[in-house]
């Protein structure tokens, strides 16, 4: 089988090069680049952060499965995959690792935010030292989703003893006793969720309703020393309002690693504010990558032997 990897071949800690060695008889090749022209001669497809439009599905000619390095299947067209008879497929994050990967790295930008990672820089090119930053202990963080990774990012924040919340559309009371969370409310109840969180943490996925669900009226809504975090995808947040918010004080800072354009632009205006900014990199981590590399090679062997993918969403 001919497999299309939808990014550059070292891109997710060389995970093309782990499959080629997993599954050696078929035949690898990369997109070079976050942009696939066609899909013609391929059986399978990993889309990594590529859109998979009807347009895009016309151009094959023998694809069966479309395969995702992780949860988010967003930008795919499941419904003209549906169609063509086509399998789509992903890897859930609370079973590939990848849920606590993301968790560590959203609490690691907590941490560079509240103990200002800008003033650390500086400080060690001035030769100074002795500045405060600011505790987690006793802050109120809310979770925007309680997925696999708000439920991980719930896990690890009890040891640092803050106050948790969060939104969530369904099983309101069921969640908040089984992760000890003080109060969880529907989307409905933004208003009041943002006027208490100190950390504003996204980890739901993009959908028509989600998309820019951070704007310029729930900015506004946020705690003027709140700090926006974004774990999930660039599409939640509009980044124009964020830069004016960010560039007005109406908010303290933003952690990202999720942008509204991939790879996002260095010298983006946004960058000159306290943003702190990782590569799209939270759920890539050793324990993730094996996580995931054992469902997408166990799901190519599956097509290999007709059988049904695992994890399919069609």
């Amino acid at each position: 089988m001919k497999i299309l990897f939808g990014a550059y071949d070292y891109a997710l800690g060389g995970f093309m090069g782990l499959m080629k060695k997993e599954l050696p008889q078929h035949e690898f090749q990369d997109s070079g680049r976050c942009r696939i022209e066609s899909l013609k001669g391929f059986d399978v497809l990993l889309p990594i952060m590529n859109p998979v439009s009807r347009e895009l599905l016309d151009s094959g000619d023998c694809l069966r499965l479309i395969q995702q390095c992780g949860a988010g299947l967003e930008s795919v067209d499941i419904h003209a995959a549906r169609g063509k008879n086509i399998w789509v497929a992903n890897v859930p994050t609370d079973i590939s690792g990848n849920a606590d990967s993301v968790a560590e790295l959203g609490i690691y930008l907590m941490v560079g935010l509240a103990r200002d990672f800008r003033k650390m820089a500086h400080s060690i090119k001035n030769r100074q030292f002795g500045f405060p930053g600011r505790a987690l202990s006793g802050k109120t963080v809310g979770l925007v989703g309680i997925g696999g990774i708000g439920r991980a990012m719930a896990r690890r924040l009890k040891a640092f003893d803050v106050h948790l919340i969060g939104i969530k559309r369904h099983n309101l009371q069921e969640t908040k006793e089984d992760l000890g969370l003080e109060w969880v409310g529907t989307p409905d109840d933004m208003k009041e969720f943002l006027g208490r969180a100190d950390y504003v943490i996204l980890c739901l996925p993009v959908t028509p309703e989600s998309r820019n669900l951070i704007n310029q009226q729930t900015l506004n809504e946020m705690k003027q020393n709140a700090f926006l975090i974004n774990l999930s995808r660039g599409g939640l947040v509009d980044r124009d309002a964020l830069e004016e918010a960010l560039a007005m004080g109406k908010i303290a800072g933003a952690g990202l690693d999720v942008f509204w354009e991939e790879p996002p632009d260095p010298d983006d205006s946004i960058f000159q504010y306290n943003v702190m900014a990782t590569p799209h990199i939270a759920g890539a981590t050793d324990i993730s990558i094996r996580g995931i590399l054992k469902v997408v090679v166990e799901n190519i062997r599956r097509l290999e032997r007709g059988e049904v993918p695992l994890y399919l969403k069609n």
